[in-house]
Formats: structure tokens, sequence, C-alpha cells
């Protein structure tokens, strides 16, 4: 990737970021697009020194590209006649789900937490020629009012069970009436039938699994799609 090629604002958050790491990017092709993902090259850099499992809720999920994004990322690129419709990724991490939901023709809002995470994903939407997304800050316990979308999206985002609850509020304030959930987790992720059991009180579930080879290894991802109960 030839970095002088950006546009000059992310060019400088990426030369920002480097200062701090040492950075790479995975390439996703999703159909005919090629999607660019910035990410940290060595995870040492940002865990500095701690040990990644001996607190599991600070573990920085936003630096990988987990398999279930990448699955969820092939489903929505692949989908037609999107134009004008409203998506909206919720804990978006490196963003490739929102990406190619974009690149696939969605009006897309690709929100996090933490502006480092943004500059991220405002370099990767960059690097693989995509415009018009917007970025947002969004904190689960205190969500901004935001017109409904059409579509709302997450990959990997059912980590702390105290998150439930106001997920499941945001799916209700942000979904519209004849919307659509997609929501990816690896098939061995204990956290997501609890959840899917509470959500189940509003909303329909269904569920297809995707199967991976990465690394050698077979991998299940469960795709989830909800809509709300008449």
């Amino acid at each position: 990737m030839n970095i002088e090629t950006l546009p000059e604002r992310e060019r400088q958050i990426y030369k920002r970021i480097r200062a701090k790491y040492r950075l790479t990017f995975d390439r996703l092709k999703i159909g005919e697009k090629d999607l660019r993902l910035l990410k940290i090259a060595d995870l040492a850099e940002i865990l500095g020194g701690k040990d990644p499992f001996a607190n599991v809720s600070e573990f920085p999920f936003w630096v990988r590209l987990w398999d279930a994004a990448m699955v969820l990322a092939y489903v929505l690129g692949g989908q037609k006649d999107v134009a004008g419709k409203r998506l909206l990724e919720l804990g978006a991490g490196l963003g490739a789900p929102g990406l190619a939901a974009a690149a696939a023709g969605y009006e897309v809002t690709i929100s996090d937490y933490e502006d480092i995470i943004m500059d991220f994903q405002r370099v990767s939407a960059a690097a693989s020629g995509l415009e018009g997304i917007e970025f947002i800050h969004l904190d689960w316990l205190n969500p901004p009012d935001l017109q409904p979308f059409d579509v709302l999206i997450g990959a990997e985002i059912l980590f702390r069970e105290a998150f439930f609850v106001p997920l499941l509020n945001i799916f209700k304030q942000y979904l519209k009436k004849d919307g659509m959930i997609f929501l990816a987790h690896d098939a061995t992720r204990q956290s997501l039938s609890k959840f899917l059991q509470l959500a189940q009180d509003d909303f329909e579930i269904s569920l297809k699994k995707q199967t991976l080879t990465r690394d050698g290894k077979e991998r299940t991802i469960i795709v989830n799609r909800l809509r709300h109960k008449n």
C-alpha cells in the first residue's frame, strides 16, 4: 500500500499512528472489491507487556481481524439493491463488515468508543477507496439520538454480559420497524446463546452457519438475523 496515495487527512492520521506503532494492512477481497484494513503489526506493542488472558475485559479486541468479521463482510458485500439503505456497524473494531457494506452500496455509519479505533477505520476506508462513510462515538450506556437504520450489524460484540441489556436497548432504539440485524460470532462463544435468550422476547431470530479454514483449522461462525416481532 502506497501511503502517499491517501488523501491528506488520512495520510496525516496514518503518520501519527505510525509514530507509536508498527503498522500493516490486511487485504480482504470481497467480490470485485479489495478492502485494505490498517492494523498494528505487533500486538505486543499495544499490550505493553500485559498478559492478554489475565483480564479479558482489558484485551483490545479491536486490533484483530476476527473470523466472524470476515464472514459478516462476505455476507454484506454480496448483497444487491441496497442503495439508499442506511446501515450502522456497532463495536466495529477494524470495520471490515461496515467497509464491505459501503462497497456494496449501503449508506454506512461505523461506530466505536475510542478515537484511536476510529483513526484506524478512517485510514482503512480511504485506503479501500471508499467515501461517504460516517464515523461516530457510540457509548452503549448513553447512546446518542440517531435516525433509525435499515440494518444494524456487529461481529464479535458479545464479550460482556453487563452490556447485553444496553445492546438490546440500542437495537430497539436504532432499528426501523421493518429493519434487519446481522450478528456474527464464533460458534464457541458461550455468551451468544445467553444473549439470544434475552433477545427472543422482542426479536424473531434465525441463524446460518458458515465454516471457514484459517491457519489449517476449521472454524464455524454463526450468523444470526434478527427482526422486530410483530
